[in-house]
């Protein structure tokens, strides 16, 4: 405890913080890489005015609030007293629109990950690139302002990310990670920076608008892992941290998105590697050998930290309705006088899975609480089918359950397989993946793939922008990132690993084909209801 002491009042650690979309974390590890100080604080977006959104008070706020939280338990816990960090990290959710005008003022609410409003706009943008552009994207965002005519398009003079803007504020560097800004247009793997021809092309298409910018003067500069993002300006440390403790100077990272710090906490950056996130929504990440071939609407091209391209694949559905299924247990559970713990009712009922018939009997569980692009629907409703023959039981129902979760990720998967994209193994973290041995078979499974589930997953973002942090100022400049987590940050790391067996897969190929056919009464649901 003194050692650590010492340590952070030296100011040695790496300071990580995400900003996710339930909550802000911040997290300090140390030249081993371990978690040895945390702080949090939860928030929730909102809706207003048709628009998913989080108000600056909010995210200003909530960033003070989780670094207050991080030095309460760094002083309760060892008595210190930070006043600075070798360097310093900053991530948060991809996407969405952060419009400034030349004085820094906030041009329109913050518009999330989570809105669709730019859907038509998307659309109309993908066609005229040949490039998927997807709703999230920030420069989907900005077209459908200019379809709109959204009057404040014409005062903008930055645009950036929640990462990138937050980044700013502590540095004044208009800069972004490579990660994140392959979610605000499309990235060229040659230069690791956006594709000009795309972005002459966009010009052109708003050219008779007459705006007073050309588009890529608005995008923050892009920077790969390992590059200095600047340093954390005195304005910029009386904003983070409202005690006035903390000191200037301290060198930043490239700020960057939750996927691609996901991607750094799981050891997924290496091409021929993927991973495979299982939260409210779920996303399957394959780091390819070289950029998408064909236009899909369904897969998304982003980049790793290091400039890798990456094919994702989004759910907008996840274990958002099996919770819900055990919550129902558990309800009934306390009513007939046997509460259970939370975590022990997961375990014995995901467990009980396992005794189910391979493809669930013929039960089908449609988890779509909202809709679900890949699989056609734009709207969704939860829903429970099974055939009249079907062996209906608590082991078919749970394993239908758990099937069901992964079953719209598995139809993104057979478009990437189509495509010629080859995965080595998959990286599997969320709660899904919390009872052994359960969730992490039948991902192998349906996947035909390896799946390891990692004690450092669960670390998640915060730490992986903490390792990014560490790996800006490695001893060996040459040293590659994919080696420097193989070799130093996850060199010792424990991972179960599950391969695919031949029945597992048979029966989930079975499973999928009844799940397929059912989307009809999925759609039907959903539309009547």
């Amino acid at each position: 405890m003194e050692d650590r002491k010492e340590y952070l009042e030296e100011g040695k650690g790496f300071l990580g913080i995400e900003l996710g979309s339930t909550r802000i974390k911040a997290v300090i590890i140390d030249d081993a890489f371990r978690v040895i100080a945390q702080g949090s604080h939860t928030w929730e977006n909102r809706l207003e005015d048709g628009i998913w959104t989080y108000a600056m008070e909010d995210i200003h706020g909530g960033l003070r609030a989780a670094y207050k939280d991080l030095l309460e338990n760094v002083s309760a816990e060892y008595g210190a007293v930070i006043r600075s960090y070798r360097a310093i990290g900053i991530s948060a959710m991809m996407h969405g629109y952060l419009p400034f005008d030349a004085d820094g003022k906030l041009l329109a609410k913050f518009r999330t990950w989570r809105n669709t409003t730019a859907h038509e706009a998307a659309e109309r943008m993908t066609a005229l690139l040949k490039h998927n552009i997807p709703d999230r994207w920030s420069s989907a965002h900005l077209y459908d302002a200019i379809l709109r005519g959204e009057p404040h398009v014409r005062e903008i003079r930055f645009m950036t990310t929640l990462a990138g803007y937050i980044h700013f504020r502590l540095t004044g560097e208009k800069v972004i990670g490579i990660g994140d800004a392959s979610g605000i247009f499309p990235i060229d793997g040659k230069t690791g920076d956006y594709r000009e021809d795309l972005l002459a092309i966009f010009d052109e298409e708003i050219a008779d608008r007459g705006y007073p910018w050309k588009t890529r003067d608005l995008f923050p500069r892009v920077l790969k892992a390992g590059a200095p993002a600047g340093v954390l300006s005195a304005e910029g440390a009386a904003f983070l941290d409202e005690s006035g403790t903390l000191v200037s100077g301290i060198p930043l990272c490239p700020p960057e998105g939750d996927a691609a710090t996901g991607m750094i906490a799981t050891n997924s950056v290496r091409r021929r590697s993927g991973n495979l996130s299982a939260g409210t929504s779920g996303f399957l990440m394959a780091v390819m050998d070289e950029d998408i071939r064909t236009l899909h609407r369904e897969i998304e091209q982003i980049n790793t930290p290091d400039g890798s391209p990456v094919a994702m694949v989004h759910a907008n559905n996840c274990t958002t309705d099996i919770s819900s299924w055990v919550s129902l247990f558990g309800e009934f559970a306390e009513m007939a006088g046997a509460p259970l713990d939370p975590d022990e009712l997961y375990g014995m009922l995901y467990r009980k899975a396992l005794q189910g018939d391979g493809d669930a009997g013929g039960i089908f569980a449609y988890n779509f609480h909202a809709g679900e692009f890949l699989a056609g629907m734009e709207r969704g409703c939860p829903l429970l089918v099974r055939r009249p023959d079907a062996a209906f039981n608590l082991a078919n129902f749970m394993r239908a359950q758990l099937f069901g979760t992964i079953a719209v990720l598995r139809l993104g998967a057979d478009r990437l397989r189509e495509e010629g994209v080859a995965l080595d193994f998959i990286t599997a973290h969320g709660g899904l993946f919390k009872t052994p041995g359960v969730a992490q078979r039948m991902v192998a499974g349906a996947f035909r793939t390896p799946v390891r589930v990692m004690e450092t997953a669960g670390e998640g973002g915060a730490f992986g922008i903490a390792v990014l942090a560490a790996y800006m100022l490695r001893e060996n400049p040459d040293e590659n990132l994919p080696d420097y987590l193989d070799g130093r940050v996850f060199a010792d790391a424990e991972a179960a690993v599950a391969e695919p067996l031949e029945e597992d897969m048979e029966s989930y190929d079975h499973f999928m084909e009844g799940y397929r056919k059912g989307l009809a009464a999925e759609r039907a649901a959903a539309e009547a209801l």
